[in-house]
């Protein structure tokens, strides 16, 4: 593994110098690509606008739901930024348009008690996430990639945008942000990621 993440990383800087590109943006372990690599697990799920909702619930003091009209009319936020998955690969420079994320929990006021975010996405995936790292600017509950809506197979309609930790924490198919007294373990959690999913300590699994 030691290996393979010290042949990568090396490609990884040989690529950003041939693109005039700083070194420095590319975590250890990673190579770069321009295609947008997808990886689901099992099948995309169906939605109809017209029933989906959003939830925002658990730990706080107002809980609520929103239509997607709702969720359109408020406040939206563009950012460009890179992006890395744990499967090594990472895209500079993406753009997505979205609500940030501390916009949504503000609304909910969330309580002292509430530490942690559990993501549930249509079809049954989880992943965790502290609260104190949703509450950065460049998070989102994103609805646009590349200035066009979300495609089915990178998580439309709405998908979690976390660009510091690696892309499954970015849960696709959003439906609830569950806020929680206390760290819970989502589904990639379980089956042997690492909690914290930091790309520049190369968190990738637990062993």
């Amino acid at each position: 593994m030691a290996i393979t993440s010290k042949i990568l990383r090396k490609r990884g800087e040989r690529q950003a110098a041939d693109r005039g590109i700083d070194p420095s943006r590319i975590p250890p372990g990673q190579y770069l690509t321009e295609r947008f690599p997808v990886l689901t697990y099992g099948k995309n799920p169906k939605f109809d606008l017209n029933e989906w909702s959003l939830s925002i619930h658990g730990e706080v003091e107002e809980p609520y739901s929103l239509r997607w009209d709702e969720l359109i009319a408020l406040p939206q936020h563009e950012i460009t930024t890179d992006i890395h998955c744990v499967t090594r690969w990472s895209k500079l420079d993406t753009t997505w348009v979205g609500v940030r994320v501390s916009d949504l929990l503000e609304r909910a006021k969330v309580k002292p008690s509430g530490t942690h975010v559990m993501a549930h996405s249509d079809g049954g995936y989880t992943t965790n996430i502290p609260v104190s790292a949703l509450l950065d600017d460049d998070v989102l509950v994103a609805h646009t990639y590349d200035g066009k809506p979300l495609e089915h197979d990178h998580g439309a309609p709405l998908r979690l945008l976390v660009p510091k930790r690696y892309f499954w924490k970015s849960a696709k198919f959003l439906r609830q942000l569950e806020v929680m007294p206390s760290d819970r373990e989502g589904f990639w959690e379980l089956n042997g990621y690492h909690n914290d999913a930091d790309p520049w300590k190369e968190e990738r699994h637990w062993f």
